[in-house]
């Protein structure tokens, strides 16, 4: 994948992250918090793959 492809899934994952914390089920909360990192860190990859380019 490239950076932007990388990005844009670290949006979408942090977005829909940031939705299931606001439910009132806890698993659903702790689900959220999960896909928010996943998406920061997706985020971070494709930052990585900006500066190096995308052979990381």
């Amino acid at each position: 994948m490239g950076e932007l492809t990388d990005k844009a899934k670290g949006l979408a994952n942090e977005a829909v992250g940031n939705a299931k914390q606001i439910s009132g089920n806890e698993q659903t909360k702790a689900e959220g918090v999960a896909q928010e990192r996943k998406g920061e860190a997706q985020q971070a990859k494709g930052s990585v793959k900006g500066a190096f380019g995308d052979k990381v």
